[in-house]
């Protein structure tokens, strides 16, 4: 997708890993084989196994600290696209609404995280709607936090799971797609060296998630990225 002295950022197919997991059988992973080819090539960032899109690396470890950085000082911004269970109404008054709503790892359910009041660390996740089905809605999302699966609670939280979400999702929600209809579709960042402005931008793919279709037929949805 990009590639310089510097970073490279890549379209990660969904169920690939981006880093190794356990096993012999788990080493097949996006940072593996961009190693393969950069060696240099370091982790800043993830994307679950089972979300698309794109995916910042490193060159080397000076480069590493600089992008982790960005990161923390939420200066690297990063637009998701999603397709959830339901119809949730445009406000044509406040185009984007947030979730925030604290979260903490479900230790007796593990991976899985839950929402904690109580005892969960700050979660904040802006939401705006890009499209509508008969029972779903396409939505752009920007997570102003970091919490591993924040915008798979979040959604779940809100009534609404990602479509084909393994983990979170209903019954229902799970069988309407044959994988997690999530995508990093958008990263832009100041280059620290260059000083200029990359916006990277990937369309996700989809599979249709009309009751009764079966998954069939490949769709864009409609609704332009801000």
């Amino acid at each position: 997708m990009h590639a310089d002295d510097h970073l490279l950022v890549f379209d990660k197919p969904a169920g690939l890993l981006s880093v190794p997991g356990r096993g012999a059988h788990l080493q097949d992973c996006l940072s593996a084989r961009a190693q393969a080819r950069w060696p240099d090539a370091l982790v800043v960032h993830r994307l679950d196994m089972a979300t698309s899109g794109l995916l910042l690396m490193a060159r080397g470890e000076a480069m590493q600290v600089a992008l982790s950085k960005a990161f923390a000082a939420g200066a690297i911004g990063k637009t998701y696209e999603a397709v959830v269970q339901g119809r949730l109404a445009p406000d044509p008054d406040a185009p984007w609404r947030e979730i925030a709503l604290p979260l903490a790892a479900d230790w007796p359910n593990r991976p899985r995280q839950k929402v904690d009041v109580a005892n969960g660390k700050p979660s904040r996740t802006r939401w705006r709607v890009l499209g509508l089905g008969r029972d779903w809605t396409h939505l752009a999302l920007q997570p102003l936090t970091g919490r591993t699966h924040q915008l798979r609670v979040h959604l779940q939280a809100l009534g609404h799971p990602i479509l084909g979400d393994a983990l979170y999702g209903c019954e229902r929600s799970q069988a309407r797609a044959p994988r997690l209809l999530l995508h990093a579709s958008r990263l832009s960042f100041t280059h620290p060296v260059l000083g200029t402005t990359l916006c990277l931008r990937s369309a996700p793919s989809f599979p249709a998630p009309e009751p009764g279709d079966g998954g069939a037929g490949l769709t864009h949805f409609p609704g332009a990225l801000p």
